[in-house]
This record gives C-alpha cells, sequence and structure tokens, in this order.
C-alpha cells in the first residue's frame, strides 16, 4: 500500500458514523482477500464526495463492472474487467477494483470511456480524506480574494502531496479527481454544516 491510513485516523477526523465500510462477504471470492478489499472492509472511507458502492440488498454482493455497464462499449478495458466488483461512485463514474493489479479504475458510462484512478485502494481512500476534510474544516475569513487563493493553495498542496506518491488521481485536468480538486477550488461542494458554509453565509 502506497499509503498509510488506519480506521482510527478516519474517525478521529469524521466520527464513526461519517466512515462506510464493505463487508468481505460482498466482494466476490477472486478479489475478497486482496490488500484493497481488506482495506475497504477494515478501514472504509469518509462518506460524501465518494460514495462507496451498497452491496445489492438481495444476495449482499457488489455488482461487476458488467452488470452496471455494456463492457463492449469501453474499447480501453483491459480484459477480464468486467468481472471487477463495483467499489464506488464519484462525479459521474462507477469506480472498480482489479483484484490482480490491485489498481482502481473509473468507468465513465456517459463518455465510455475507462481510465486508472489509483494505484492503490490506500490512494483512493487517502484522496477522499484529504478532499473531504477540506471541505469540513476550510474557513472564509470575508477577504474573498484572499480566501480562493488560500483555497485553490490548499486544494493543490492536496495534489502535488498525493502526487509525489500516486501520479494516477491527477494524472491529467481530466481525471475526475481533478474535477473535483476544481470544483472545490471553486468553492463548490461545500454542506451548509461546514465551517466553509457558515462563514460564506455570515
Amino acid at each position: 500500500m502506497l499509503f498509510d491510513v488506519t480506521r482510527s485516523e478516519l474517525v478521529g477526523i469524521f466520527g464513526e458514523d461519517r466512515i462506510a465500510t464493505l463487508p468481505a462477504t460482498a466482494f466476490p471470492p477472486a478479489a475478497a482477500g486482496t490488500a484493497g478489499a481488506r482495506l475497504l472492509q477494515t478501514v472504509g472511507a469518509p462518506t460524501g464526495t465518494l460514495l462507496l458502492r451498497r452491496p445489492d440488498e438481495d444476495d449482499g454482493v457488489l455488482p461487476l463492472v458488467r452488470q452496471v455497464v455494456h463492457i463492449e462499449d469501453f474499447e480501453d478495458a483491459a480484459e477480464g474487467a468486467g468481472a471487477w466488483p463495483v467499489v464506488g461512485w464519484l462525479l459521474n463514474a462507477h469506480l472498480a477494483l482489479d483484484p490482480v493489479s490491485g489498481t482502481v479504475h473509473a468507468f465513465d458510462p456517459d463518455e465510455e470511456t475507462v481510465r486508472e484512478l489509483h494505484t492503490d485502494v490506500s490512494s483512493l481512500i487517502q484522496v477522499a480524506l484529504r478532499f473531504q476534510r477540506l471541505l469540513e474544516e476550510f474557513a472564509f475569513s470575508g477577504d474573498e480574494e484572499a480566501d480562493f487563493e488560500r483555497l485553490d493553495g490548499e486544494v493543490d498542496r492536496i495534489r502535488e502531496e498525493i502526487g509525489s506518491m500516486d501520479p494516477v488521481p491527477f494524472e491529467d485536468e481530466e481525471s475526475v479527481w481533478s474535477v473535483v480538486g476544481d470544483e472545490i477550488a471553486m468553492g463548490q461542494r461545500f454542506k451548509g454544516s461546514s465551517l466553509a458554509a457558515r462563514s460564506l453565509s455570515g
């Protein structure tokens, strides 16, 4: 795993009720024992921008890529990608775990594109943690120009710190995490209960 991330760290920041996990039984046998699946089972991810997929209510398992998209429409999909479990949702993309390599891929059904999004699941959790924490802890001071410059700097810092370990999430301006970062830098995605939203509303 590229990043150290623990359940206690996430709980300390967001609280127990804001951390989503996936049960071991939700994964297909080929993926259940992998390092990435174990992280999603034991550590989880903060809810908000990133949404972990809920297992099917009837059988308790995660859908496979071929069950949520027409895999034949994705020319760049790796062989066997249709059998990968879908573990989450980000913007308009299904996130799937390749149990062999441990990488996380984003399938965009609108654009019919697939791209590697993370080298491993620890990177996915770390990016979600940092952006979600920024959304909840950033406060505007009232000096709009200085505030947005500071906010933009915080987003850039996250990109650089993640990129030094895993260049994949922010590889180019069109990756879903790059789009999320741009939206945050523009003052979007702040919820009403966050420091930023409260300070903006006065």
